[in-house]
């Protein structure tokens, strides 16, 4: 089987499973769910990360001064992004962007906002997904795992946006999946533009491991800290301390079997 079509089976079974999930847990689990999605899925990226992706990038680089130039490059240009969503969405001093919307109801605003940023995010993760597998086939099976964990809370969200905007259930499902065909549309121009440039593979996955570290710092783990009493404390900590050890524990079963 070539790499292309690893790439894209891969791209489509994670779209499918993490917006099938989503959707099933968005309409039928219990809001407590979502906590756990969520400490798990840090941990899937924070492990995918430092565990796997970014010593690919030093091994395939042999300078760990561009991965690490990459990397602060990454995180920066992932605030930067954050902060056009954020003052697309904001016109007023309070709005949904902070968390307290200034109305009721938007009409379908925020959830078209959410859409486009949602595609464009599928976008950048098959792009991730390509390079990960054109630099080793592991490096993709974890990288797509991680990729999965992390996209199922956030359909969740997504999903909950769309419905409270106005939009119906349907809809809402048919907009996710649309979203989630950006995921393959990415994977082929990141296979096609990287068989190109392989030579800025090292600093490109020295950006997906940015983009992981940027989304699990910096997105995912501030909301850990409403809840700050030891029960829920140390229950985030195991569930992290699961998803880092699924990721290693991928890692070595698919280095010793490939």
């Amino acid at each position: 089987m070539s790499t292309l079509a690893i790439i894209l089976i891969a791209t489509a079974a994670g779209s499918l499973l993490s917006l099938s999930l989503a959707a099933v847990l968005a309409l039928s689990a219990r809001a407590s769910w979502v906590p756990v999605l969520v400490s798990y899925a840090i941990g899937a990226l924070l492990g995918a990360s430092l565990l796997e992706v970014l010593p690919e990038a030093v091994e395939m680089g042999g300078d760990i001064g561009t991965v690490a130039k990459a990397l602060l490059i990454g995180i920066l240009l992932f605030f930067l992004l954050e902060k056009l969503v954020l003052w697309r969405h904001c016109h007023e001093e309070v709005c949904e962007a902070h968390g307290s919307p200034s109305r009721s109801h938007d009409h379908g605003r925020s959830g078209l906002m959410i859409t486009v940023g949602d595609t464009f995010h599928n976008f950048v993760d098959g792009i991730i997904i390509a390079g990960a597998f054109l630099a080793d086939f592991r490096l993709g099976v974890v990288t797509t795992l991680a990729i999965i964990a992390h996209e199922i809370p956030q359909e969740i969200g997504d999903f909950l946006i769309l419905l409270h905007s106005g939009y119906s259930r349907t809809r809402a499902l048919v907009l996710n999946f649309v979203t989630g065909v950006a995921t393959l549309i990415g994977a082929l121009v990141g296979y096609y533009a990287l068989s190109i440039l392989e030579g800025w593979t090292p600093a490109l996955l020295g950006l997906a491991g940015a983009s992981m570290l940027y989304v699990a710092l910096s997105d995912l783990i501030p909301g850990l800290h409403r809840r700050a009493e030891i029960g829920a404390t140390l229950q985030q900590l195991v569930l992290i301390g699961l998803g880092i050890g699924s990721v290693a524990l991928v890692g070595h079963l698919i280095g010793n079997g490939h």
